[in-house]
């Protein structure tokens, strides 16, 4: 059992059933999954472009990372349906732990002139969007070895009812949430 999930357990769990009065365990909202998105419509005529957008993504996530293709074809973007535009990665179980625990107490203290997150990105159902701006926070990526800075957007999901209730488990569990 990993560190952000041991927490979660002991800690989280216990004040999330106090708090909103759970009749039972499997009400208390829970992590499903992480999706870890990055969108590099501008390697579509670079293939080793792409190779090293998958490399730093799997170097960041810990799991391979997969290609998507465009649904459609669209001119104005110069983009032909099946051509890639982007890559991403579905974290689950210890994994989606894992990159928690490193996004919250080692990346996000690393970007310049860091407040805290937004607390208002949630989406009405409970799950969290975060966009980061540059791929250097993460100590997996060395600036000497990147042919290009990117972004990359980060969507949290739980089993949450409500942004309420999950925006108290992510902050339970250690998001530096700004105070609005």
């Amino acid at each position: 059992m990993t560190r952000m999930n041991k927490k979660y357990v002991e800690d989280v769990a216990p004040a999330l059933m106090k708090k909103f009065e759970y009749k039972s365990p499997m009400q208390i909202p829970r992590l499903e999954k992480i999706v870890v998105n990055v969108g590099c419509g501008d390697v579509k005529d670079n293939a080793k472009g792409l190779d090293a957008v998958v490399n730093e993504i799997s170097a960041i996530t810990g799991q391979h990372a997969v290609v998507t293709k465009a649904r459609k074809s669209v001119a104005n973007f110069k983009v032909r349906e099946g051509m890639p535009v982007g890559v991403k990665v579905t974290l689950r179980h210890d994994r989606m732990w894992e990159f928690l625990d490193r996004l919250l107490n080692v990346a996000l203290p690393r970007v310049r002139d860091f407040r805290g997150i937004n607390p208002n990105s949630f989406d009405g159902r409970g799950n969290y969007a975060l966009g980061i701006k540059e791929q250097l926070i993460f100590p997996e990526i060395e600036y000497d070895k990147i042919d290009k800075i990117r972004g990359m957007d980060i969507v949290i999901c739980t089993t949450a009812q409500t942004d309420e209730e999950a925006r108290e488990m992510l902050s339970l569990l250690g998001a530096p949430f700004t105070q609005a």
